[in-house]
């Protein structure tokens, strides 16, 4: 850990090392005028299985690297809790997710600026998308190279997976050779984070080229507290270390990149929130702002998985000790094989009514099973087979994050509120359907056996109904909880400032009006690249 000293002064201060947080540190610096501290509760990335990409099952639940949040008990859920993974670690969740790299459609961001967030349009964003991009296909109107993060091709060939794909064109699902390309709808095979077949995180991609400027401090094992005001302009950062509580003062701006659960809480613990929350744990208000913590949105999504006829998928791996070890010999020695992917190497964009001007549901294909995914671990089902999993990308439930006690160690209370409309419902019922159709086709009959889940025993929409709530499960794609715009229940306005307080950013997931439709790695590294810039420019 490289250790600031208690009570130095830097230009700028973020807090969470994160997706948006590394890139966020890594502009700021890049010039070598600011000097720059960036803060972060967990370790070092030193975790090999962070590196690996199939590694990721590994440190699903790693308290080492893992915050393992849980939610409250959901009410459209049968009242069960929802085991929430969470990097706490150099890269964020970045380092521990499942590297699939998507954008989302340009209606999201347009969507964005009819919310009144000015700037945030697909026109506007896009050029930070590309900043950030190294594409492995090479630059054109919608993709950049030569940036830090590496976007590459899916990295081995599964066989599975392109039948799953023929499966769903079968179906009338018309093929997609780029999800971030023209347009999303169809099926094809995904992009990934990935740099000669190992992970490439925001660390990676952002610090690495930073190790050597002095005027970058990366803190490690050092956990934000509270933020520190001067009247209304925040000035500094309380942060816990394993040598006991430290200070830090920002002389230009602190930035907030502790993801949608996270930058809540630690702007709570500060004082900044609703106010009858903050004084009912007898922490002094020094803003009302009633929309801190709320507006938590995720995707949502079950899973049919299929037991195969042959030993073609990661279960078989899982499964046996020696198909371990050959694995991971051909992965040392030759960059190839099973570790190089995380299992999930395909998929399809569909809308769930023709209606709709844009997908709704995006169809995870992967490449194993499991008997549970639970805070206690993966547990892959003792034979071979694959899942296809609907996810509903839009959904309107609404929930919230809200600390508990005035300690920062403590986790906040999170409920998410899903399956809560009749199109919540509708729209995961038609993606179900439409699985169970996928694995019907012939492209598929050489390979399926049997639905082992749900199984045949489910058949009507009440049946699919009940059994989402008792299987169903959010998406690890939480946003939304320090929401950009006006009006009282935002927080932050277009170039991301808190509003009403000096000195003081957000720059995360957390800061999304509403949910983008697909995986979120890639937008919260967009928004830290968008928001290093602003700052930068405010600063000259």
């Amino acid at each position: 850990m490289d250790m600031a000293n208690d009570a130095d002064t830097y230009d700028f201060i973020v807090t969470g090392a994160g997706s948006a947080g590394c890139a966020v540190a890594g502009r700021l610096s890049e010039s070598g005028k600011y000097r720059v501290l960036l803060l972060e509760a967990g370790p070092r990335d030193t975790n090999p299985w962070i590196h690996i990409p199939l590694g990721y099952t590994k440190n699903y639940t790693n308290p080492a690297v893992n915050w393992m949040f849980e939610s409250e008990p959901e009410p459209n859920l049968n009242n069960r809790t929802l085991y929430q993974p969470r990097g706490k670690v150099l890269g964020g969740t970045s380092s521990i997710n499942g590297t699939v790299y998507m954008r989302g459609t340009a209606s999201d961001y347009n969507d964005w600026r009819q919310r009144g967030c000015e700037g945030w349009d697909w026109d506007n964003v896009l050029p930070y998308f590309k900043k950030a991009q190294n594409q492995e296909r090479g630059a054109s109107e919608l993709h950049g190279t030569g940036g830090p993060l590496h976007v590459n091709n899916i990295p081995h060939e599964w066989p599975l997976a392109q039948a799953c794909i023929d499966a769903a064109m079968q179906t009338g699902i018309p093929y997609n050779p780029d999800f971030n390309g023209p347009k999303q709808e169809g099926a094809g095979f995904y992009q990934f984070t990935v740099n000669n077949s190992r992970r490439w995180s925001s660390a990676r991609a952002y610090l690495g080229p930073a190790k050597s400027r002095a005027n970058l401090v990366i803190s490690t094992e050092s956990h934000a507290q509270r933020l520190i005001f001067e009247g209304t302009r925040a000035v500094g950062v309380e942060y816990r270390t394993p040598q006991g509580l430290r200070t830090a003062r920002a002389a230009k701006e602190i930035v907030v990149s502790g993801g949608a659960f996270g930058s809540p809480q630690l702007l709570q613990l500060s004082g900044l929130g609703p106010a009858q929350l903050l004084r009912d744990l007898n922490i002094e208000v020094v803003r009302d702002i009633a929309g801190v913590g709320e507006n938590l949105q995720d995707h949502f999504n079950s899973y049919l998985s299929y037991r195969v006829n042959q030993a073609i998928t990661l279960n078989d791996i899982g499964n046996s000790v020696t198909r371990q070890v050959l694995a991971g010999i051909r992965y040392v020695f030759t960059r190839t094989g099973a570790l190089t992917g995380t299992g999930i190497y395909a998929g399809a964009f569909v809308r769930s009514d023709p209606r709709l001007e844009n997908p709704d549901l995006q169809i995870n294909m992967s490449m194993w099973s499991t008997e549970s995914r639970t805070r206690d671990g993966i547990v892959p089902h003792p034979f071979p087979a694959f899942t296809l999993s609907p996810v509903h990308l839009r959904p309107e439930g609404r929930g919230f994050v809200r600390i508990k006690t005035p300690h920062a160690a403590d986790q906040p209370a999170i409920r998410f509120d899903q399956l809560r409309t009749e199109y919540d419902k509708s729209a995961i019922l038609y993606g179900l359907h439409l699985c169970r159709q996928i694995a019907a086709q012939p492209a598929l009959k050489p390979y399926v056996v049997e639905e082992i889940l749900p199984g045949p025993k489910v058949q009507t929409d009440a049946e699919w109904i009940e059994d989402t709530r008792q299987r169903g499960v959010a998406n690890f794609h939480p946003v939304g909880t320090c929401r950009m715009g006006h009006g009282t229940d935002a927080v932050v306005d277009p170039r991301l400032r808190v509003h009403g307080i000096a000195g003081l950013r957000v720059a995360d997931a957390s800061i999304m009006p509403s949910i983008i439709a697909g995986n979120t790695n890639a937008p919260s590294i967009m928004i830290g690249e968008k928001c290093a810039a602003m700052v930068l420019e405010d600063a000259a």
